[in-house]
């Protein structure tokens, strides 16, 4: 099964800002959207960074409230870990796992295309095994 099975479900919208937007701005748009993370991308839509809800808590605890109107280019997690929508989703859990993030951004010839959660990995993984539970049981019951 592939990250794509994941899109499909889900969509392909996913909040994003410049990299020159205030912190502030960014933490709006988590509120707003009720989301855990903010992609961060260049005109072009590739990604330059993201900013975690776990980020914000280490910008307030290391340089203070103030940190909070510089741009998230200043804060950002970068590197980021990328994937297309090609990749498989024990990649991505185990991408995730390793490297401990919640959020992977989805890329299409280095442009942004799509967000995954660990929320969406584990609600595809728990569908599955719901699916395989029914099989076992609709299996046994003709049996």
């Amino acid at each position: 099964m592939t990250v794509a099975w994941i899109l499909k479900d889900k969509g392909r919208h996913v909040v994003s800002v410049l990299s020159g937007t205030p912190v502030t701005e960014a933490i709006v748009l988590l509120e707003k959207n009720r989301i855990g993370a903010v992609v961060i991308v260049d005109e072009q839509h590739h990604v330059l960074g993201i900013l975690s809800e776990r980020d914000i808590v280490r910008i307030l605890a290391t340089r203070g409230i103030g940190a909070l109107n510089e741009p998230v280019s200043q804060h950002m997690t970068h590197p980021v870990s990328t994937c297309s929508e090609h990749h498989s989703i024990d990649w991505v859990m185990n991408e995730m796992t390793n490297h401990r993030f919640r959020h992977i951004p989805i890329t299409d010839d280095g442009r942004l295309a799509g967000i995954v959660s660990i929320g969406d990995v584990v609600k595809l993984k728990l569908a599955l095994a719901e699916s395989e539970a029914a099989q076992m049981r609709q299996y046994f019951a003709a049996g």
